[in-house]
């Protein structure tokens, strides 16, 4: 495989201490271990690889998933558990200028679209997920960022048509938020889960629905032939009309090759506490169950799961290896203790990193790749990968079978994935980017 970052970045390190991995074991699937043919090869095992998955199965649809390593192994096995609004980092001005006032409201209401539709799939498969938070919270960093959540808040209705509330600081600690935070904005769509939970739900509900899943299956050498796509995976030759990509931020350059430079992973850390008692939660004075975040570009999210473990991620890494590794969790728990330092004295018991996905045009890409017959690319959710991959996958399966979706497909998700430029050494211009949104965020 050639990717962007040395082996230890895509290795065991660091994922070892991932919390969601201990706190569900799931099912283990099998290795691609004789050549085969399928109508769709989905390449990927994460939300969008296994939500593509179920709904082709569920239409009829012989399809094959094939996971490098395990099911959930990339970000969506290590991510904060947020469902919620987002998928682009594009703002408003941006999009209307792109896209036109209705353009802007499609994709709008196209990331509430993905909300539900998790929230659809978990009750009809009966996933039980560890749900919690009414919404999500974005508080104020700085008292400045309140004039800001207050426009946002101007456009909510607009864009999403759905209820919302502004918060002052003096507001915050009687709803079990208190921290160093100007305000907030509480919009009422979205919830917490645990993604290890809805990925083996995923998995086992497509499997259930006749979709063959493969783990330590990696595709290389894959080409276009007469009657669809062939590639190899352990040795043996896959056959497939069709071929779906699903591999975000993990993915390699050469598989395909079209991927190349349209594409840049971006590091993520999050630490989990052990369970508090509810004394040391009021002693921070942070009781909630909602989903939070605050206003930073180099933003913080957290959360206070069910079992009273405390939640914390941060983005900002920027080079990989065990050293580097440290000192991202480092920085991270450095941050939580300002933020709560009522808490220092709580053990952070899990840390891990995965990489988030960044495109050029800062959109996800939902659609047929350029110039390639039969083959389909859902990628690049800018860290909102629980709700946007899931509708990327249920898009996607629609798409490869010719359908007209009856699921919204916005033209802001259409736009072809353009080149960073730079090749692997892209990576180059995030050292320079996060400095500036470091001084930024002062």
């Amino acid at each position: 495989m050639k990717r962007i970052f040395d082996a230890y970045a895509y290795g065991h390190g660091p994922r070892a201490g991932c919390w969601w991995n201990a706190s569900y074991e799931g099912d283990r699937y099998g290795t691609v271990a004789e050549s085969t043919r399928t109508d769709v090869a989905v390449i990927g095992g994460g939300f969008t690889g296994l939500s593509a998955a179920l709904h082709l199965a569920q239409s009829g649809i012989s399809v094959t998933v094939l996971e490098a390593e395990k099911i959930g192994w990339g970000a969506s096995g290590r991510n904060g558990g947020f469902c919620c609004l987002g998928g682009g980092m594009v703002e408003d001005a941006v999009l209307d200028r792109r896209f036109g006032r209705n353009g802007r409201v499609d994709f709008r209401r196209t990331e509430l679209a993905a909300v539900n539709l998790v929230e659809q799939i978990v009750a009809a498969h009966s996933i039980e997920i560890d749900r919690h938070s009414a919404g999500e919270t974005s508080l104020a960093h700085r008292p400045k960022d309140m004039a800001a959540l207050e426009a946002h808040a101007a456009t909510i209705q607009e864009n999403y048509g759905v209820d919302h509330q502004l918060h002052r600081a003096g507001d915050l600690p009687a709803l079990g938020m208190a921290g160093p935070f100007h305000g907030g904005l509480t919009v009422q769509a979205g919830f917490g889960l645990n993604p290890r939970k809805y990925l083996c739900g995923l998995a086992q509900s497509a499997k259930t629905a006749g979709a063959r899943i493969f783990e330590s299956s990696p595709v290389k050498d894959i080409a276009q032939s007469q009657d669809g796509w062939v590639f190899q995976s352990n040795g043996h030759t896959v056959q497939a009309d069709q071929v779906i990509l699903a591999t975000n931020g993990y993915s390699s350059d050469d598989v395909p090759r079209w991927l190349s430079d349209r594409y840049l992973p971006s590091q993520s850390n999050v630490i989990v506490t052990r369970p508090m008692s509810q004394d040391e939660l009021g002693e921070a004075g942070w009781t909630s169950d909602q989903m939070a975040y605050d206003t930073r570009h180099l933003l913080h999210y957290f959360r206070l799961m069910p079992d009273r473990r405390f939640l914390f991620g941060m983005r900002g890494g920027v080079f990989t290896g065990a050293k580097a590794e440290a000192r991202a969790a480092a920085r991270v728990r450095a941050d939580f203790d300002a933020m709560f330092p009522a808490w220092r004295h709580v053990e952070a018991t899990h840390g891990w990193s995965g990489m988030v996905c960044l495109a050029r045009n800062k959109l996800p890409f939902v659609g047929a790749v350029p110039d390639h017959a039969g083959l389909w690319a859902g990628m690049c959710y800018h860290g909102n990968g629980v709700a946007m991959g899931s509708y990327a996958g249920a898009l996607l399966s629609q798409l490869v079978q010719g359908k007209s979706p009856d699921l919204n497909h916005p033209q802001a998700l259409r736009s072809p994935l353009r080149r960073f430029g730079l090749g692997r050494f892209r990576r180059a211009v995030i050292p320079l980017a996060y400095a500036h949104y470091w001084m930024a965020d002062r």
